[in-house]
């Protein structure tokens, strides 16, 4: 093998109800979470995201939201994006409109998401 091929990365995303978070792991360390609230009748509020220091700037955020979305569609829930990272991923895709909840979208886009995260004080 040379030292440009890659050995391919295993990811594994797990729900940790505990922590109200959803894990991504690579090559079973954590790499990255998303925090949300699960809502009545079956919806996830997604409320922040976050990337371990070490693996930042690797794709990880976006994988993450790929996933939980992905397991979300797979227990015929929706979502509503507070995040801002989620509102920007959701916001340059068509593949999860399905997804967002109805009556609590939550935010369009990132600016809206920031800017609404300020106005709270956090």
């Amino acid at each position: 093998m040379s030292g440009e091929e890659q050995v391919p990365v295993t990811e594994q995303l797990t729900d940790n109800s505990d922590r109200g978070r959803f894990e991504l792991r690579r090559d079973d360390d954590l790499v990255g979470w998303l925090y949300y609230t699960h809502l009545k009748p079956n919806r996830y509020a997604l409320r922040h995201t976050e990337v371990e220091t070490s693996h930042q700037h690797q794709g990880v955020a976006g994988a993450l939201v790929r996933r939980v979305c992905d397991e979300i569609r797979t227990r015929q829930g929706t979502i509503t994006a507070i995040c801002p990272f989620v509102a920007d991923y959701l916001s340059r895709t068509t593949a999860y409109a399905d997804l967002v909840d109805a009556r609590h979208p939550g935010y369009s886009d990132r600016a809206a998401a920031e800017s609404a995260r300020v106005a709270a004080g956090g």
